[in-house]
């Protein structure tokens, strides 16, 4: 598995998922959607502490800088 994902890809894939996780844990009521912002919120900081973004993989996206050979 290698590095698709630039250092500013990851910064806001960082911060959008440690939000969402917040947002669902401190949700008054527990619904679906409190659900799915916990799960996306743990995919994007999965993702952003791999550096590594399966659906980039698939469309062939690289947001890194091109490894020197």
């Amino acid at each position: 598995m290698t590095t698709n994902m630039g250092s500013t890809d990851r910064v806001i894939r960082a911060i959008l998922g440690a939000v969402l996780l917040i947002a669902a844990f401190t949700a008054i009521s527990s619904t679906l959607w409190t659900a799915i912002a916990a799960i996306v919120g743990l995919a994007m900081l999965g993702t952003a502490a791999m550096g590594y973004c399966p659906p980039y993989q698939l469309f062939g996206i690289k947001t890194c800088k091109i490894d020197k050979v």
